[in-house]
């Protein structure tokens, strides 16, 4: 890397200077509508963009996230050239809150000496040896070591009733992986992808698994093995109230296991020819009520070819506004637009059907539904603001590796948002520029640290005032409760975060995590 940066140096100035030198040539000026200003290069400055992640770091430490995960990692270097577990496992963290989304990103943290001390690290390594040692890792002993973090972040979550939303999304890919497969792609058709097979808790956003397979296993019959394992592994005593998918889980299997373990569930129905028939045998008569938002529903049974018994069904049917626009392509492949004219004796609505367990009320069913949004957004964000979009090697191991450490960063940074700002959830596109991102200068004097913290954000008071109250919670909690475990701490600091979902109830380990 340096010889390249020396060569395009060189290339640049007619001569060939090393970068040292470069960087500490005499000032350059440069004309700006502020007049001529003059610019240096500080090689020797020790200053970080991501000044606000001190108090991130004292968060993983109170709770003992970052070390406990470290500990556990079945890493295992035998050369003594080899780099830290923690300097790998750190980079890698450290990547993710960043928002990087492609291993050759890391190379933006390596003269990040601030950071790096932070975090416990001796330095942060190359994106090599980042890719190196996450091959290392046994991919079983790496798989029960991501699941039984991404268990503990989320396991105190789930005393009170909850919803557990399953989804699969699509990742297109452009090289040459393992399980690069073309199949179905809605947005890319044609192009390899791999499938994402997911579980989140809703409402609060927090990743309880995630699992990568090749692009043609997609469908809920791949899903299925990882969604009841994981129900085995939470115990029956903090199952989810209902479990929640959209089309591609209302089917024969899936629901009928749902039925024999006795966990209630709501799906979409796909479209097809018999569900057709049974939207028009609904839609010519009446008995049709309120469902919400502008939806009627009206509740029937039904049973499909397939399907071993007759199940309650939810015809939901929305009337649309007149002004239409019809999209259609030319011989020449240009999209065209027409202007749908529809008489005034005429009804246009749009229209699902649900299949559920449940008893509730068809209002209540209907914004049930709708509430799935929210973890549509939050698989959006997971997919195209943290590391699901890319992080891609030519094995499926480590993509699978990568999406779980990408799912449990997502967990802590969540918890973390919601120790500032506990009133509602925050993007990452939101929440990072104001949270992590800010322009750090550390001193050092009589053996004390000091980092200069100044960031142009809009909202840089208000970020200032939460960050110093969360910093004065978690003091409070070392000083006031030296004998908590590990364990009992990162159960004080849920309960805080949560204090709105919690109603401001505190949270207690189970009894097997109690003396751990």
């Amino acid at each position: 890397m340096v010889k390249k940066l020396d060569q395009l140096i060189a290339d640049l100035s007619g001569d060939r200077p090393s970068v040292d030198q470069w960087v500490h040539r005499s000032t350059v000026q440069v004309d700006t509508y502020a007049g001529r200003v003059d610019v240096e290069w500080d090689s020797e400055g020790a200053a970080t963009g991501l000044g606000h992640v001190a108090f991130f770091v004292e968060y993983l430490k109170t709770a003992g996230l970052f070390d406990g995960w470290v500990a556990d990692c079945p890493l295992d270097y035998r050369s003594p050239n080899s780099p830290a577990k923690r300097d790998v496992l750190g980079t890698v963290l450290l990547s993710v809150l960043a928002g990087h989304w492609r291993y050759a990103h890391m190379t933006a943290l390596r003269g990040d000496a601030v950071v790096a001390e932070l975090l416990g690290l001796k330095s942060v390594v190359s994106e090599d040896a980042a890719r190196r040692g996450l091959s290392k890792i046994d991919e079983k002993q790496g798989e029960e070591w991501c699941r039984h973090h991404l268990d503990y972040s989320g396991f105190a979550a789930l005393c009170d009733p909850w919803i557990l939303d399953v989804d699969t999304t699509i990742k297109p890919l452009f090289g040459h992986q393992e399980g690069a497969v073309k199949s179905f792609n809605p947005h890319k058709p044609g192009r390899p992808s791999h499938a994402y097979h997911a579980y989140m808790v809703a409402n609060l956003r927090l990743m309880l698994d995630v699992d990568v397979q090749a692009g043609d296993r997609h469908t809920s019959n791949h899903t299925a093995p990882g969604l009841w394992g994981l129900l085995d592994r939470l115990g029956r005593d903090r199952w989810p109230a209902m479990l929640r998918g959209d089309a591609g889980f209302g089917n024969e299997p899936i629901m009928s296991e749902a039925e024999r373990r006795e966990l209630p569930y709501l799906f979409k129905l796909r479209l097809t020819a018999n569900v057709r028939k049974a939207i028009t045998r609904a839609m010519g008569g009446s008995g049709w009520s309120r469902a919400g938002s502008g939806w009627e529903g009206k509740e029937d049974s039904l049973r499909l070819t397939g399907w071993s018994r007759q199940r309650r069904i939810i015809v939901m049917r929305r009337r649309l506004e007149r002004q239409l626009v019809l999209a259609a392509r030319n011989d020449a492949g240009q999209l065209s637009l027409g202007f749908v004219e529809v008489g005034p004796d005429k009804e246009l609505y749009e229209y699902a059907m649900l299949v559920t367990s449940l008893d509730n009320e068809i209002v209540a069913i209907g914004q049930l539904y709708r509430d799935r949004a929210d973890c549509e957004n939050a698989f959006d964000e997971l997919k195209n603001h943290w590391g699901w979009g890319g992080f891609t090697t030519r094995d499926l191991h480590r993509c699978r590796l990568m999406a779980r450490i990408v799912a449990l960063a997502y967990n802590w940074w969540n918890i973390y948002v919601r120790l500032v700002n506990p009133d509602r959830h925050m993007e990452a596109i939101t929440s990072r520029p104001l949270l992590l991102h800010a322009i750090a200068r550390k001193t050092r004097h009589a053996g004390r640290i000091t980092l200069k913290l100044s960031t142009s954000h809009g909202a840089a008071p208000w970020a200032a005032a939460a960050l110093a109250k969360v910093a004065t919670f978690l003091d409070g909690l070392k000083r006031t409760a030296e004998q908590l475990t590990p364990h009992q701490k990162w159960y004080r600091i849920l309960s805080h975060a949560l204090r709105k979902w919690l109603n401001g109830r505190q949270l207690s380990p189970p009894p097997r995590l109690a003396h751990a």
